[in-house]
């Protein structure tokens, strides 16, 4: 293997090592949303349920919408592409999951901003069956990304400069931290 081609490969690897470990914290979340929704149902809101929830809530709201734009920029337009059509189907059925995933997202997100400020107005029973059918469609997603989508994308971008896909990724989320502009 050439120079070029080894630096692509190396490239490339550290983009999907980035979306990998995205979905590992995405996982953790969802962990932390569960252990959210026991603590409130045993003992109420306190400061440290109240900040959970903000961290969540600012998580899913922020992170985890960049992955979803990473991978819709960066990862499924190469798996449209495929003369496979399997791989095609993929990445139509991963990109309707993100939307998927998005609405249940805005059936959560109200019941985490009320608890972050304080309030418990929502019913955790219904937060908790949101939780659920979000977990269950998250971890499908991405069980199918790792077998399907991100094995074949790695080989269909070996040959671009992915290190640029990764720059864009990293200007995104910098652009959406204002603290971080703040300092710059």
């Amino acid at each position: 293997m050439c120079a070029a081609s080894t630096s692509a490969v190396i490239a490339a690897t550290a983009v999907f090592e980035f979306l990998d470990s995205t979905h590992r914290e995405i996982q953790q979340q969802l962990r932390q949303l569960h252990q959210l929704v026991d603590a409130i149902e045993s003992g109420g809101l306190n400061q440290a349920t109240r900040e959970k929830a903000r961290r969540v809530l600012t998580y899913f709201n922020g992170e985890a919408r960049q992955h979803h734009l990473d991978e819709e920029k960066h990862i499924f337009p190469s798996l449209r592409t495929s003369p496979n059509p399997e791989v095609v189907q993929a990445a139509e059925h991963l990109t309707q999951d993100h939307g998927w995933l998005e609405e249940n997202w805005l059936q959560i997100a109200p019941s985490l901003e009320a608890a972050a400020n304080g309030n418990l107005w929502f019913d955790t029973q219904e937060l908790r069956h949101a939780l659920d059918v979000f977990e269950a469609l998250y971890l499908d997603h991405i069980v199918l990304e790792e077998a399907i989508a991100y094995p074949e994308a790695k080989k269909r971008l070996a040959a671009y400069d992915t290190a640029g896909m990764g720059r864009e990724m990293a200007r995104r989320r910098t652009l959406l931290r204002p603290e971080v502009l703040a300092r710059a």
